[in-house]
């Protein structure tokens, strides 16, 4: 085919102003800057809307791509002259692919080579099929396509891209979907993982033979030594990237900012890398790819490129690569029943290759039928690794043999030769295709596949702390924590909860709490979780190991304390179930939350995520135990007091109330230690000077207080060092004073709703309302203390009429 077109005058980069008579839509920077601004605001606005859905974020992509195209705003011919001109289309393409090429570079971040070698047998045979017939069935659609829409395309690359198309599984999306509903750790999660990571890398070899295919060479031989040169360049990169980079992150310490000369060197090898293989002919995405893929999981370093890369790559270049890819998509080129017959066909063989490809294979393995449905359903995803397939081969029909035939000045004529892959209707069927099986992944598998529970063997008994006769039993603590930031207070807190140290009755369970995005980052958690079923504990002991896991193995091997850690990654909305899920399985007593806020250097709190509030009112209300809320002020100090040096004054307030009993409890639980001296402040209200009306108080059930109270004096007020203390007052402000003379150490436990006539006076509305009044009061800037604060909750199969109301009254707050 032979075609004639005037090329337009270049752009000039930067405009002189309006009120020099200039258009800034006339020139490429500010053009540039509207149309990223313009797609941020619509793909940002449809993954809001599309949140609710549980889809992930390449859907509303892909949609405000095609939506601002010619299939939909780009009809309006006025809009897309101004908006996306012909002559500005060179910078967005250039700018859109210098995006992905770094993007590129994250993808091979994300693939683990290491879990790929740890493969098993069954995974790898999923993968195989899951690959092998959606590629069989690519290259039959092909022929069809050939007899209808897409005559006089070249035949030899159309079929390759046609399978390579319908047999991708988008890797980065797919692990997004198994977080979002929660599967990552189960064996359908890690079954598909490993199968969509094999998938992922045959794929991109697929696609590099597409490429290499659909060159414009005479000769067949030109081919065939684009793939010699393009193996050649990954086996001298295999051989010296690994070490070198090894090399940096060896020089790279955890804990400390990585080397900028590091980073530099590293973006200028991708860069390196792009030109090579775009040289070679099979583009320059590949180059970057390689070196992300070489590059060692291991240490900071990887870590420390996706956060320097990420955010401003996935910010504001790859969006361009939607828009560049929906400017080439119209859907109105798919007209009558005969095309949209063709695009039935095409979405009915590319989830029939996949689907039943894995769930044959599966059943074959001894997979039960609904975990190989589910797997077959997920290994249909697709994403941004369809389209850049899709685009490649689209580009592959454009230009490829171009003569000057004369110059004039700012006209020059042309005459193209086109060797098409993908004419306009079969790409935007294959567009429309990837977006549909996308779409219907997260709705389809949440409809067939429910994961067991872990099944409980029995209800389990001990669910709070308080005993009758503060017997002492088996303890179960569930901690929680966001990073390292509250480390010492909370080995320090262990520390002082394990009692006698005689015999071993405290058992930690710690979670790592790990919030899971849209970015490259959230990836490596997620290799991170998947290693040995404990993401920030087991180590290579040659290698670096972070903050968390030295502190953990220290203090488990100075003492008798069993401490068994786990990871949740989820979405902050979802975080509370993994922790009650989990506490529920693991049979804790009491789960240890952080307080949203941490201790500045002056010693007032600042928030740390306001989000957290959030999945500590939702563990209060759900909880399979008794909570606590823990606000940090430095308890035991910035490093890990060792037993024989423990020497903390610790404060119970009692008011009266479940959760005082649980407060009181635990109080009683540290007072066995050794190096803790325990103080019990009972507050009692003087009915004879005090007229207090009509006040809602809440009659407590049994055990009642002066029951409890008389347990514990007759438990343990033997020991020298426990003191018991009661105060009478007159009314709440002389509470207040008692409770004021009475902080001066280092840790004061509390009751979360206590209860009774003058607890009944001292609540009011709070900034605080899941840490209830008395937690109030002591974190409230008027009150100055240095000690830090535990708020406990005891559980109860259904928590009290205040408990409840304090908790939506806090979600009201968030609102």
């Amino acid at each position: 085919m032979v075609s004639n077109m005037t090329c337009p005058p270049p752009m000039k980069a930067t405009s002189e102003g309006v009120f020099q008579g200039n258009n800034p839509l006339d020139y490429a920077l500010p053009l540039v800057i509207v149309q990223i601004c313009l797609v941020l605001l619509l793909t940002r606005a449809l993954a809001y809307l599309l949140k609710p859905l549980r889809q992930p974020r390449v859907i509303a992509e892909i949609i405000g791509g095609v939506l601002l195209g010619p299939s939909a705003l780009g009809r309006n011919t006025t809009y897309l002259h101004t908006i996306f001109p012909t002559k500005s289309l060179p910078v967005l393409d250039t700018l859109a692919n210098l995006g992905l090429l770094f993007f590129l570079f994250l993808v091979g971040l994300e693939l683990d080579l290491n879990s790929l070698r740890r493969t098993g047998k069954k995974a790898l045979t999923i993968a195989v099929a899951g690959i092998s017939l959606p590629f069989i069935l690519g290259i039959c659609v092909s022929f069809v396509l050939r007899a209808t829409i897409s005559k006089g395309v070249n035949p030899g690359p159309f079929i390759v891209f046609m399978g390579v198309a319908m047999s991708i599984t988008a890797f980065p999306v797919l692990a997004r979907i198994l977080a979002e509903l929660k599967l990552l750790t189960t064996d359908v999660g890690r079954m598909a993982m490993s199968a969509a990571a094999v998938n992922d890398v045959a794929a991109w070899i697929l696609l590099a033979l597409a490429v290499a295919l659909s060159g414009s060479g005479h000769s067949p031989f030109v081919a065939l030594w684009v793939f010699m040169c393009g193996s050649a360049f990954i086996m001298l990169c295999s051989f010296v990237i690994p070490p070198i980079f090894k090399w940096m992150s060896r020089r790279c310490p955890e804990g400390e900012p990585v080397d900028e000369v590091y980073v530099c060197a590293t973006l200028g090898v991708v860069l390196a890398a792009g030109f090579v293989t775009d040289a070679i002919g099979i583009h320059a995405l590949f180059g970057a790819f390689v070196v992300g893929i070489l590059i060692p999981k291991e240490g900071p370093f990887a870590g420390a490129l996706v956060e320097k890369v990420e955010d401003l790559v996935s910010g504001l270049f790859l969006p361009l690569y939607f828009v560049s890819s929906g400017l080439k998509t119209n859907v109105a080129s798919i007209r009558g029943v005969e095309s949209w017959c063709l695009f039935v066909l095409v979405v009915c063989a590319a989830c029939l290759g996949k689907i039943a490809g894995t769930v044959v294979v599966s059943l074959w393995c001894k997979v039960p039928f609904s975990e190989a449905l589910a797997l077959g359903l997920l290994m249909n995803t697709k994403g941004l690794v369809e389209l850049i397939v899709l685009n490649i081969g689209k580009d592959r029909g454009v230009c490829n043999i171009c003569y000057i035939l004369f110059h004039l000045p700012m006209i020059v004529i042309c005459t193209c030769f086109w060797f098409q892959v993908l004419n306009d209707q079969t790409f935007a069927i294959l567009v429309l295709m990837a977006l549909v099986t996308t779409f219907i992944t997260t709705p389809s598998v949440i409809a067939v596949y429910k994961p067991a529970k872990k099944a409980t063997k029995s209800e389990y008994k001990n669910k709070t702390v308080y005993r009758k006769g503060f017997a002492t039993s088996q303890f179960r603590i569930f901690i929680t924590f966001h990073g390292i930031r509250n480390l010492p207070t909370m080995i320090n807190l262990i520390e002082a909860s394990r009692g006698t140290g005689k015999k071993e009755t405290l058992t930690v369970h710690a979670m790592h709490l790990m919030e899971l995005t849209e970015r490259s980052s959230a990836i490596l958690m997620v290799h991170k979780a998947r290693r040995n079923g404990h993401p920030f504990w087991k180590k290579d002991p040659n290698k670096g190991s972070d903050q968390i896991v030295v502190a953990f193995e220290a203090f488990q091997q100075l003492s008798k304390v069993s401490i068994r850690p786990t990871t949740a990654i989820s979405a902050v909305s979802s975080m509370y179930e993994d922790i009650c899920e989990e506490a529920e399985a693991k049979k804790a007593t009491m789960i240890i939350l952080q307080f949203h806020k941490h201790m500045r250097l002056d010693g007032h709190l600042e928030t740390t995520r306001a989000e957290y509030r959030h999945v500590n009112r939702k563990v209060l209300e759900h909880a399979p135990c008794s909570v606590s809320i823990l606000v940090d002020r430095g308890f035991g100090g910035t490093s890990h007091v060792s037993a024989s040096n423990v020497d903390s004054l610790v404060t119970v307030l009692f008011f009266g109330g479940h959760d005082d009993h649980e407060a009181l409890a635990y109080g009683a639980r540290m007072a066995e230690h050794p190096g803790i001296n325990l103080v019990v402040v009972r507050i009692l209200l003087d009915y004879n000077a005090t007229n207090s009306g009509s006040v809602s108080v809440e009659i407590s059930e049994p055990p009642k207080d002066d029951d409890v109270i008389a347990e514990f004096k007759d438990k343990l007020l033997k020991k020298s060092t426990i003191k018991y203390v009661e105060r009478v007052v007159k009314n709440a402000s002389e509470a207040i004073e008692v409770i004021r003379d009475n902080t001066r150490c280092n840790l004061v436990i509390v009751g979360r709703m206590p209860e009774g006539e003058l607890a009944a006076l001292m609540r009011k509305r709070s900034e605080f309302p899941e840490m209830g009044p008395i937690g109030n009061l002591l974190i409230s800037p008027e009150f100055h203390i240095t000690a830090s604060v535990l708020v406990v909750q005891q559980y109860r199969p259904q928590l009290s009429v205040h408990a409840l109301a304090s908790l939506k009254e806090e979600e009201a707050s968030i609102d």
